[in-house]
Formats: structure tokens, sequence, C-alpha cells
């Protein structure tokens, strides 16, 4: 978590030196495509300090009030995250009609590429980053992060493109139009990482083929245990909570029994990083027979 930590924080910085390089770019050129360029990059340093303090808090061991750990703490920090990205959207509208209604040359527009060049070039690297360390530590927040900032090289290329098209061409309507374009696609990213992230408080299940790989070690690992079943499965930041039925002889002793989960913990937490298991422990008499099967 610690990590996690540090690479929030390194978030933070490289936002701030892509944030001033854009809103030079806009002050320069008085482009509403490169301001609405610059504006997204305001939500992502801010997105970048919520990600730090929802990892802190995420961080903190559980207590008496949260038995289960802080670590859905990273799900509000994407939710807030897609909210601010909503948010800069809508400015962007309002300066790209702004900018139609009240249309401005281009100032010095290759200075201006030029600086939002290096910013893109700078933010595609650290979205490589971020999305690759977050999926290793399993942390919701870092790969919100590491998305929305693959949005923002995505815009950003556009942009560049768009101020090109306009300055080749000196149609002055095309840069409020590119402006609007980005916000709608901007709005569009940010609904997404609110539907992923409410996905996650709501105690979504993980993907389907992590189930069916649970479902196979169960299966696997469970020798002397009749069936297993009622098996759910829920997503809280980092960890992945496990539950499910063992059935077992009814003869078979408490030790023995005891023995058949901890062989089937060991095998599921050797191939699967942060499983959090409850294993409940019937006799063959209480059996529902529609469960797992075991090998």
């Amino acid at each position: 978590m610690k990590q996690a930590q540090r690479i929030a924080a390194g978030s933070i910085v490289v936002g701030l030196v892509v944030l001033g390089l854009k809103m030079a770019a806009w002050a320069i050129t008085g482009s509403a495509a490169l301001f609405s360029d610059a504006a997204e990059s305001v939500v992502n340093v801010a997105a970048g300090i919520v990600a730090l303090l929802a990892l802190r808090l995420a961080a903190v061991p559980a207590d008496a009030n949260h038995p289960y750990g802080h670590d859905k703490a990273e799900f509000f920090s994407a939710v807030i995250e897609g909210v601010l990205i909503v948010v800069a959207a809508i400015a962007i509208l309002q300066h790209a009609w702004h900018a139609y209604t009240n249309p401005q040359p281009i100032e010095a527009p290759l200075l201006g590429m030029a600086l939002n060049a290096v910013s893109t070039v700078l933010n595609l690297a650290w979205a490589m980053v971020l999305i690759r360390r977050g999926r290793r530590l399993r942390s919701p927040a870092l790969v919100a992060d590491g998305h929305h900032l693959m949005s923002d090289v995505v815009t950003s290329a556009g942009v560049l493109i768009g101020v090109g098209l306009v300055v080749v061409t000196g149609l002055q309507w095309l840069d409020p139009l590119l402006a609007a374009m980005t916000a709608v696609y901007i709005l569009a990213s940010g609904a997404l990482v609110i539907r992923d992230s409410v996905g996650g408080l709501m105690d979504a299940a993980p993907a389907a083929e992590i189930v069916e790989r649970i479902r196979t070690l169960v299966g696997q690992h469970a020798e002397g245990a009749i069936e297993a079943h009622d098996l759910r499965t829920r997503h809280a930041g980092r960890l992945t909570f496990l539950e499910f039925h063992l059935v077992v002889p009814g003869a078979m002793s408490v030790s023995d029994a005891h023995a058949i989960c901890d062989r089937i913990e060991a095998a599921l937490k050797a191939e699967m990083e942060g499983l959090m298991i409850t294993i409940h422990v019937e006799p063959e008499g209480k059996a529902k027979h529609r469960g797992i099967l075991v090998l």
C-alpha cells in the first residue's frame, strides 16, 4: 500500500507539470480546444489528490467500527474522479459556446502545439505506469487514474490534429467544435469511471473467468469432502472476499474437516492474491447436492 501511495503522489507531481504546460499552450494561443485539454488536466491534479487521500485511508488497518478494513475508500475516490470529469466536460462546453459566439484567431499555434505535444507524451508514459502498477497492486484508484490519463492522451492527440486543421484551413469555427467534441468524449469517459466504481461499491463479483477458476481450485483440493455450494465472491478494493459451504461426511471429525479447509485455502491463496476466505462446514445430511462436486 505504501508503494501505491508513492505512485499516487507521483501522479500529482506529473499532473502539475502537465497542467502548467497545457495552461501555457492555451494562454499563448487562446484556442478553445487547447483550453478543453487544460481543463481536463485540472481534473487530473484534483483526482490525483483524491486518490492519494483514498489510498491512505484504505491503508488504515481494520478496527472495531470497520472489521473488514477500509479498502472500499478507493472506490469512493474513483466515483469522485468520475464526477470531476463530468464537471470539467460541462465547463468545456460553456467555453466552447463562448468561443463559437465570439471567435478569436489562434495566436502562435506552433509553440502552443509543441507545448501540448510534450505534455501529451508525458501523460502517456505516466498512464501506462499507473495502469500496470495499479493492476499489480490491485488498486482501483490507480487503475481508474491511469485510464483517465489515457483518455486524456486520446483527447490531446485529437486536439492537436484539430488545431493544426484550424491553422491550415483558417476555419475558426473548427476550434470551438473540436472543444465541444472533446467535452462529449470526456463526459463519456467520466460516466464509465463512475459505472465501474459503483459496481465495486455494490459488491460486484470478480470477472466470470476468475470465479470459474476459484470453483475449479475448490473442486480439485477438497478431497475428503462431498461438495461445495453457495459460493459467493465480491471485490473490496485490493481484497476479494470469498465464502462458501463445504459438505463433509457426517462422521468426519472436526480436525479432519478443518484440514480440508486449510488445504483449499492454501491452494487458492497460492494462485490468487488478496483473498479473504470464509468456509462454513456442513455435515452430509445438510447437503443441497447442487454445488461443486469434489474431484
